[in-house]
C-alpha cells in the first residue's frame, strides 16, 4: 500500500520513481516505524504523510538544472535520514554523508544503508562545530544540505564550511523563509557564502508553502569558523 501512496504522490508533484526504488522507499519506512519504538525518529508515520511530509519533501531540495554536476552531498543534523536518504535512493550515483550529533540515530543509519544496500555512504557521528573542522571534510562536498535543524543564520555556520567553493548549501525552510533570509544576509558573507536564491514548494495535498534556499559557496571560510560546539546558536552571527 505504501508504495502505491507514494508513487502517487510522486506523480503528483512531477517526480518519476521506477520500482527498486519505491522498493527500498518502502524499506526505508518500514525501518522507521520499527525503530521508532526503540528512539524518538519521527512523530509522522502514517503512510501517507510520509509519503508527502519526509519523502517528497526531500526530494523537492533537488534541481536539475542546478546540481547537474553534483557527486557528493553532506547532510548536516540528518535525524533520521531526511533530506539524504531519499537522494540517495532518488539519485543513486551520489556519495552521501551522514552526520548527526546522537549515537542511536547513527546506528540506525547504518542499519538503513545495509538493508537498503546502499553504497558510497558514510555516516558520522559528532557535532557540526567539529566536524567541519576535519580536513578531509572541510570545504569538500558539491552539495551541504540541513532540514528542520536551526534558523538559517545559524544553519549557515554549521553547513557553509562543509561546502566546496563552487558548491551549494540547501536548507529546508517553512513559511517565514523571507525572514530568515533577511536575518542571515550578514553571516552568509562572512562564512564565504555569496548569491542566494530560494523556491517555493507546493507539496502534494497540503496548503501551506515551503522552501528551498539555495546559497552559493563563493569564497573559503575562515578557519575560526565554526566556532565552539554551542556557540553559533547561543551567540549567531548577526
Amino acid at each position: 500500500m505504501f508504495k502505491e501512496i507514494l508513487n502517487d504522490a510522486a506523480q503528483k508533484f512531477g517526480v518519476a520513481l521506477d520500482d527498486v526504488q519505491l522498493e527500498r522507499f518502502e524499506i526505508f519506512y518500514k525501518l522507521i516505524v520499527e525503530w521508532n519504538a526503540k528512539i524518538n525518529l519521527t512523530a509522522i508515520v502514517d503512510e501517507k504523510d510520509f509519503a508527502v511530509k519526509h519523502v517528497i519533501d526531500s526530494l523537492s531540495v533537488w534541481d536539475e538544472n542546478k546540481f547537474d554536476a553534483v557527486k557528493n552531498l553532506c547532510d548536516v543534523g540528518t535525524g533520521a535520514g531526511f533530506p539524504a536518504v531519499p537522494l540517495k535512493i532518488f539519485k543513486p550515483h551520489l556519495e552521501i554523508t551522514l552526520i548527526d550529533s546522537l549515537t542511536k540515530r547513527v546506528e540506525f543509519l547504518k542499519k538503513v544503508t545495509a538493508a537498503l544496500e546502499l553504497d558510497a555512504v558514510t555516516c558520522l557521528h559528532g557535532r557540526a562545530e567539529d566536524l567541519a573542522h576535519d580536513k578531509n571534510l572541510r570545504e569538500h562536498f558539491d552539495l551541504v544540505t540541513a532540514r528542520a535543524v536551526a534558523r538559517l543564520n545559524v544553519l549557515a555556520e554549521y553547513c557553509l564550511p562543509f561546502t566546496k567553493i563552487g558548491g551549494t548549501f540547501a536548507a529546508m525552510k517553512g513559511k517565514i523563509f523571507r525572514e530568515e533570509i533577511d536575518e542571515a544576509q550578514k553571516a552568509i558573507k562572512i562564512l564565504g557564502g555569496g548569491n542566494v536564491t530560494f523556491t517555493e514548494k507546493n507539496l502534494p495535498d497540503l496548503p501551506d508553502v515551503r522552501a528551498v534556499i539555495y546559497v552559493d559557496k563563493k569564497k573559503s571560510t575562515q578557519k575560526n569558523f565554526p566556532r565552539r560546539a554551542g556557540t553559533p546558536s547561543k551567540n549567531p552571527l548577526s
